[in-house]
């Protein structure tokens, strides 16, 4: 089966997880992991799943590239755009981010030769990030975090 023909500027879907804890002091981390190609700090993403729904496939994602499981949230806790650097161009991609409370991380897991992990503090890990956009949904996660403490 082909896959259908993307038009030049069309939005491509991708899901992500916010994978979470709460530090011994109290305060909330969140768990970035570095892209394989360009090493940047990201958040655990890909494309969504057929037949998985979204939330789930975040879930999958960040298993597969961070080695944590826990609970995911039922609705996107926020969005970014970012361009995907593809083999010959670049996409525009609209990410569905999804909270995921860490209950568990396993030292094996698929990506773990292929990626580095790091739990930030949310501002710091707001600060690490390239996409501005997604700078900007860790801040609106830290000051949601600061109301309900």
């Amino acid at each position: 089966m082909k896959k259908a023909k993307r038009k030049t500027g069309e939005k491509r879907s991708q899901i992500a997880a916010m994978p979470i804890r709460r530090a011994a002091d109290g305060s909330t981390e969140l768990l970035l992991v570095t892209s394989r190609t360009t090493r940047r700090w990201i958040v655990p993403k890909g494309w969504p799943m057929k037949g998985v729904k979204d939330r789930d496939a975040a879930a999958q994602e960040a298993y597969e590239e961070a080695g944590v499981v826990g609970r995911v949230s039922e609705k996107p806790a926020g969005r970014y755009s970012y361009w995907k650097r593809m083999s010959d161009h670049f996409a525009l991609c609209e990410v569905k981010l999804y909270l995921l409370e860490v209950e568990q991380q396993h030292a094996d897991f698929r990506e773990q030769h292929q990626r580095d992990l790091h739990w930030f503090k949310l501002a710091d890990a707001a600060d690490i990030v390239d996409e501005p956009e997604l700078s900007t949904a860790i801040r609106k996660l830290q000051a949601q975090v600061s109301l309900a403490a």
